[in-house]
């Protein structure tokens, strides 16, 4: 009768260790697979909606709206400045660098920090038109350009100005900058 109990038992022992072996074994097929998916998709992030759309980031390329975003604020950044603060222009233009190119943007920003350090000369730059090409990472930011010695306005001229970016993982970087003729699209950019 012992024999028989201890039998039943083992034979119970034994179809409860198969039944966690094979949930085992599917529980690690579908890690593998789990595993495998998040390595080949997409990324994405989802940005705080603080602008007039929700915005989300992909590995698989940059979005129109963010880029524009983006040129928008590196635009106002660049092209509005005053000698009170150029150190932190400065700085901020650089964190947005891409890194391959800080050195030969830092050189064009030191050129114009020279310039205009000790100087009344303010600059205040008015967006009138923004045009983005994600596939080419360029943008173009057409508008007012003044120029103020003290209160007084100096000068108004329409410009245009190019922006080249780099995107890499899902970081959105500025490759370099420049002054387009206002007649012409076709020029290249300072790097």
């Amino acid at each position: 009768m012992l024999v028989q109990i201890s039998h039943e038992r083992s034979q119970a022992l034994l179809r409860q260790r198969n039944l966690f072996a094979l949930v085992s074994a599917g529980l690690a097929i579908a890690l593998v697979v789990a595993g495998g998916l998040a390595a080949t998709r997409n990324r994405e992030v989802v940005l705080v909606p603080t602008v007039r759309a929700p915005l989300t980031l992909s590995s698989a390329g940059v979005s129109a709206q963010y880029m524009e975003f983006i040129t928008r604020d590196a635009a106002l950044m660049l092209l509005n400045r005053s000698p009170e603060g150029l150190d932190y222009w400065m700085s901020q233009i650089l964190e947005l660098a891409d890194p391959a190119a800080n050195g030969t943007l830092k050189g064009e920003l030191l050129r114009i920090v020279e310039e205009q350090r000790g100087s009344d000369v303010t600059q205040a730059f008015v967006i009138k038109e923004l045009k983005v090409d994600p596939a080419g990472l360029t943008s173009e930011v057409k508008g007012t350009l003044k120029t103020f010695v003290g209160a007084a306005v100096i000068g108004s001229d329409e410009r245009r100005f190019r922006f080249n970016w780099t995107y890499q993982g899902l970081r959105l970087a500025l490759a370099g900058f420049a002054q387009l003729s206002t007649e012409e699209k076709t020029e290249e950019p300072k790097q």
